[in-house]
């Protein structure tokens, strides 16, 4: 438990699979009304955990990076909330971001690149850093460097470390993160 009225969980994800299937074990712990802000670099996983996400909530539509549209919605396929993914990279306010016009009390919400983009959004909300180690990374050719900046839905597969802290009423107890702890 971190200082009042938010909750800390921090694991290590060893490659993109697992990224993928956190995802989906984040999903089970989601409802409406749920905003998730994923920050991280470029390649760090943002979008694999979607994904997962997507998956998890069981959505219509590939989950994929919706950096030129901005925001992308997925309607559930089981009668749940939709989901909405939005890339927030290219958005320079928070004025910007609600003039999309997101139904964030009646949808399950990921915001890529949205730190310090949703003050006043919501009460709660779950903040996911991912961090991936330096060293290997770094050190990738040009070439390989120029591939990742296309196609940056493909992650070096090496351990990340993913840290979620809840913050509000929603999250205060951390009773949800209990799936998502490390099996012992």
């Amino acid at each position: 438990m971190a200082e009042s009225g938010r909750s800390e969980l921090r694991r290590t994800i060893p490659d993109a699979a697992a990224m993928h299937r956190f995802g989906i074990g984040l999903a089970a712990t989601l409802r409406a009304g749920d905003l998730i802000v994923l920050t991280g670099p470029l390649g760090a996983g943002k979008t694999t955990l979607t994904r997962g996400v997507g998956e998890g909530l069981q959505v219509r539509g590939a989950v994929t990076s919706p950096t030129f549209v901005l925001a992308r919605t997925h309607p559930s396929l089981v009668g749940g909330p939709p989901f909405v993914h939005v890339d927030a990279y290219r958005l320079n306010s928070a004025m910007e971001l609600d003039d999309l016009d997101i139904d964030f009390a009646h949808s399950i919400v990921v915001v890529e690149w949205g730190r310090g983009l949703l003050d006043g959004i919501t009460e709660s909300w779950l903040d996911i850093e991912i961090e991936r180690p330096q060293g290997r990374s770094d050190a990738i050719s040009e070439a390989d460097a120029a591939v990742s900046v296309i196609d940056l839905d493909h992650d070096l597969d090496e351990p990340r470390t993913v840290t979620l802290i809840g913050h509000g009423p929603r999250w205060t107890d951390a009773t949800d993160f209990g799936q998502l702890r490390p099996r012992r």
